[in-house]
C-alpha cells in the first residue's frame, strides 16, 4: 500500500511499497520509520536541494543525527527516492531550499 505525505511545497508526495522495500533493503536501521519518513517530507527541518534534482528533507532525530527523505516533485510524478541516517555534515554544504 502506498503511503502518502504533503511536502512543504503543498505536493503530495508517494511512498510506494517497491521503495519502501528499497529504503529497508539498504538501510534497514530504519524498520520502524514509516512514520518519521512521511513525517520528515510534511515537517522538515529544512529542505536542500539534491545533486539530480531531488530534494532532501532534513530532520534531526537525535542531537546530530538526521533523518535525510530525498524525494521528487516531478509533475509526471512525485515519489520518494530513498531514506537515510546521517550524522555527516556536507548536507550542510548544499544550497538550502527551504528552512
Amino acid at each position: 500500500m502506498t503511503a502518502i505525505a504533503q511536502s512543504k511545497n503543498n505536493i503530495l508526495i508517494r511512498l510506494p511499497d517497491e521503495r519502501w522495500q528499497h529504503i529497508l533493503e539498504e538501510h534497514p536501521e530504519l524498520v520502524n520509520s514509516k512514520p518519521k519518513l512521511l513525517e520528515a517530507i510534511s515537517q522538515p527541518e529544512c529542505i536542500l536541494e539534491g545533486r539530480e534534482g531531488e530534494l532532501l528533507a532534513m530532520q534531526e532525530i537525535q542531537p546530530g543525527k538526521w533523518l535525510i527523505v530525498a524525494y521528487r516533485e516531478l509533475i509526471n510524478d512525485r515519489f520518494v527516492i530513498t531514506a537515510f541516517l546521517t550524522r555527516r555534515q556536507y548536507l550542510t554544504c548544499r544550497r538550502q531550499i527551504w528552512s
